[in-house]
């Protein structure tokens, strides 16, 4: 087959550290109040330009993964915008109140699966601002795929950020601002 008929055939997986990106985006808006009980294990505001970042992931090839790990049961003003964009929710049940970190194994050891079975996978956009994500960041260049990351401007690690192909802060994807158009059809 000829490398051009094989490229249009790169398809994107597209990743969302969904409570990532909206913690980050609650701490522009009012620092240090996400992290606060009362705040953060309530039903939370759509804050997230969903639809911005679909565009953005699609902007590489037919998107054939959209998945998003959260505990979902706080984030259900979301549902519109998640349904009408095709993203496929994984729950995820924190152990405790203060556990961190099971988004962020879920959305690797998938990443890691899905890049090994599916060779059409080119491109790979995670939605996070961890340093954690850094040794999937590696596997996937390891893999020969290209490695989009967003995350916002203050949460996001700067050593994540430069062990990504390319990398988009959320505040500059066209259409979405911190608050404006969040969760948008």
């Amino acid at each position: 087959m000829p490398r051009a008929d094989h490229d249009e055939l790169r398809s994107v997986a597209l990743y969302w550290d969904f409570e990532n990106l909206h913690a980050g985006l609650c701490e522009e808006k009012d620092p240090g109040s996400y992290g606060r009980p009362d705040n953060r294990f309530k039903p939370q505001e759509p804050l997230v330009d969903v639809q911005a970042i679909v565009e953005l992931a699609a902007s590489f090839g037919p998107v054939a993964i959209n998945r998003a790990y959260c505990n979902w049961q706080f984030f259900g003003r979301y549902r519109d915008a998640l349904l009408q964009n095709a993203v496929e929710l994984l729950q995820l049940f924190p152990p405790g109140g203060a556990a961190k970190n099971g988004a962020d194994i879920k959305l690797c050891l998938d990443a890691t699966e899905d890049i090994a079975r599916f060779p059409h996978i080119g491109t790979v956009v995670i939605i996070g601002g961890d340093s954690d994500f850094m040794p999937v960041a590696q596997k996937i260049k390891a893999a020969g795929r290209t490695l989009i990351g967003v995350g916002t401007r203050q949460a996001t690690s700067r050593h994540w950020a430069t062990s990504c192909s390319a990398f988009r802060y959320y505040e500059d994807l066209a259409g979405a601002s911190a608050g404006a158009g969040a969760a948008r059809l």
